[in-house]
């Protein structure tokens, strides 16, 4: 507690930079500048800018990640600065509070250090005088998904409202190609490069030769459907769920004359899909899946291989006691998102009857992927803001910043997997 000759601040910064240090027990990593002009915190550092009591109240009714998120999205909460740089020494502080041997995830423990916070948030309103009542309603933007989990209704609601933006939005961060998965950075000092990079070493691994069929599964915006058909001459089967994603490869694909070489459909995994084919690749589409249903999928990718076929799969990991994305991941970017440590992926994919013959970490390639984007959103920025709605704006950059940050420092992990369907 504070000893008590030290004299309590009366401008709102103070106010709440105390009682973040003696009641959470965090001291403020970034500076503080409140609603009233006041300011506390390290000179230097990136500036969290309450622009309204709301906030407080946001957090106070939703502790931890999922209340500071929402703040941050509707714009009662700000970063003047570099956000990256402001989420890392927010992590770093909550791990620095756990006590030895604590091994849950940082989300969790800053859902744990969201409690005491909420109580400091409550002397805060109290000593400032800001309303409590009625709690905020959440942004506008927030995802709300029903019925069974991962019932077919319920999947396509989910990649509905992340895959169903306008292309032209994807087009101002992504690059030329399309791909909205990790790069490859082992030559390339380009996105553009990095990205035809992976793609080749998609193909390769695949063996693709003219007249190979492909299943494309989880096709995305098409890059991997082109490059395939164009610079492989294969004869590809292009799936999404995605009906925006659909409409935009199939446009793609009839514009670059390839409509002889690929096929592209809007349906379910679990939907027939023609085989058997030569190669399927499911690239960052089987983290939708869910865990209950992936045996089912590894079943479904074997059943459409034919014996001697290669199945290549592209998919972020993370630890087993973490298996979604968070509160902010769920709600307003991919809800009922399931990821796994890539050893457990491993043996599903072993299970379903698949001789596995090689995985490749690539975690310190996404960092550079998703910073490339970030960087690309922040110069768009202004034609961004005539597709998507301000809140929209927000969790994008929020997302990007806080994904590069997941893996950057190895909280996530991407993979390729091949294997091989066994010739007997």
């Amino acid at each position: 507690m504070k000893p008590p000759s030290m004299k309590a601040p009366d401008d709102a910064a103070g106010v709440i930079a105390d009682l973040v240090s003696t009641q959470a027990g965090v001291d403020l990593p970034i500076r503080l500048r409140a609603w009233d002009g006041s300011e506390a915190g390290p000179a230097g550092a990136p500036v969290l800018v309450v622009r309204s009591p709301r906030a407080l109240r946001r957090i106070l009714w939703r502790p931890g990640e999922l209340g500071l998120a929402r703040a941050y999205i509707s714009g009662d909460l700000d970063v003047d600065g570099d956000l990256t740089d402001g989420l890392r020494r927010l992590w770093r502080a909550i791990r620095q509070k756990a006590p030895a041997g604590d091994v849950r995830p940082a989300s969790a423990r800053a859902l744990a250090a969201g409690v005491p916070a909420a109580r400091a948030a409550v002397r805060a309103v109290a000593r400032l005088k800001v309303p409590v009542w009625p709690p905020p309603p959440p942004p506008r933007c927030e995802l709300r998904v029903r019925g069974r989990l991962h019932s077919r209704a319920r999947d396509q609601a989910v990649i509905a409202g992340h895959y169903d933006l306008p292309a032209a939005f994807y087009q101002l961060i992504l690059d030329p190609s399309m791909a909205y998965s990790s790069a490859w950075w082992a030559g390339a000092d380009t996105l553009v490069g990095a990205q035809r990079d992976k793609l080749e070493l998609i193909c390769g691994k695949l063996g693709l030769q003219p007249g190979s069929r492909l299943l494309d599964l989880g096709c995305g915006w098409g890059s991997l459907t082109v490059h395939a058909a164009r610079d492989h001459r294969a004869r590809v089967t292009a799936v999404t769920l995605s009906a925006e994603q659909g409409g935009y490869v199939r446009q793609r694909v009839r514009g670059l004359g390839l409509g002889d070489r690929a096929e592209v459909r809007v349906q379910d995994y679990r939907d027939p899909l023609d085989g058997p084919y030569d190669a399927i690749a499911s690239v960052e589409m089987g983290e939708h899946v869910g865990a209950a249903q992936y045996p089912r999928f590894c079943s479904a990718l074997y059943r459409q291989l034919r014996p001697g076929g290669r199945l290549l799969i592209q998919q972020m990991s993370r630890g087993g006691r973490a298996p979604g994305g968070g509160p902010f991941i769920e709600s307003y970017i991919a809800p009922d998102m399931d990821m796994r440590p890539v050893g457990e992926t491993v043996r599903l994919i072993e299970n379903a009857g698949f001789e596995v013959t090689e995985v490749q970490a690539m975690r310190e390639h996404y960092v550079r992927t998703i910073r490339a984007w970030l960087d690309n959103f922040e110069a768009n920025r202004p034609a961004i803001a005539e597709i998507l709605t301000p809140e929209q704006v927000r969790v994008w950059r929020l997302y990007l910043a806080g994904s590069a940050l997941a893996f950057e420092e190895g909280r996530m992990g991407v993979d390729q997997i091949l294997a091989v369907r066994p010739d007997r």
